[in-house]
This record gives C-alpha cells, sequence and structure tokens, in this order.
C-alpha cells in the first residue's frame, strides 16, 4: 500500500520540463521561434571549452525548448519530409482555430514548408505542420 501511494504521489508531479535540438543555426532557430511563436530566450550560454552554446526558449506554458549548437555534432540523416523513428514532431497550441490558419500562411508566405495544410485529424485536433529552419516539424494546433 505505502509504495502505491508513493508511487501515485511522485507520478502526479511529473511533467516535461523541455526539449532540446541540436542545430548549426542558433541564431536563427532562436529568431524563428521568438518571431513566429511569441518565444521568449534566456541569454546564451556559452561553455568555451566545448563550444557548445544554448538558448532556452520559453512559450506561455511550463516546457520549454532548449537549441544548442556544438560543431562536432554530426547533422542528421533523417528526412524532415518522411516519417522516421524518434520523435518526429512537437506541437504548439496557437489557441484557435483561426490562428492556425493566419500562422501557416504567415510561414507559408514567408518561404518556410509546409508538411501538412490546416486540418481536422480523425483524433478531432485542427492543426497543420511546418518545418522550422533545421527541417524539425513543428505542428500548429488548436
Amino acid at each position: 500500500m505505502f509504495k502505491y501511494f508513493c508511487l501515485t504521489i511522485f507520478q502526479k508531479n511529473m511533467k516535461i520540463d523541455h526539449i532540446a535540438i541540436w542545430t548549426r543555426n542558433l541564431e536563427g532557430m532562436r529568431n524563428f521561434y521568438i518571431h513566429y511563436f511569441d518565444a521568449s530566450s534566456t541569454e546564451i550560454y556559452y561553455n568555451h571549452s566545448k563550444e557548445f552554446r544554448s538558448y532556452f526558449l520559453s512559450f506561455d506554458t511550463d516546457c520549454r525548448l532548449e537549441i544548442m549548437e556544438m560543431p562536432r555534432i554530426p547533422a542528421s540523416r533523417n528526412d524532415s519530409v518522411k516519417q522516421f523513428i524518434g520523435i518526429i514532431h512537437f506541437a504548439i497550441n496557437v489557441g484557435s482555430r483561426e490562428k492556425v490558419d493566419q500562422l501557416t500562411k504567415t510561414l507559408k508566405n514567408d518561404g518556410y514548408k509546409i508538411v501538412n495544410e490546416p486540418r481536422t485529424t480523425g483524433d478531432g485536433y485542427y492543426e497543420s505542420v511546418v518545418l522550422d529552419p533545421d527541417g524539425n516539424r513543428v505542428e500548429i494546433m488548436n
């Protein structure tokens, strides 16, 4: 009984704190999420000995996005348009269908690749999918 009680308490306090993405375009990625998704950013963190730089980007939720750059990290071999094993996308809820439509149109007009135009999915979400500057899938949803 005590073991079950302890597990229940700990499980209820768990949450995703952040998702991390390696990039070769740290400032471009930072600007993308600030400009299009109203993210706020920490000051840059720089570890000189490892040549590691990163930012934490915050949205209106507790979950943050860490973008990181280090010269020795190899490029991904995954095709960003095709599906593959592993994390395939993350979703940002923009609050309304109209905002999904508006942001998708703005991103398309600004030259970003739209993988899926806005639509209602089988599980009832209204969403589109865009590729960020590094080709990561970002689901724009309501």
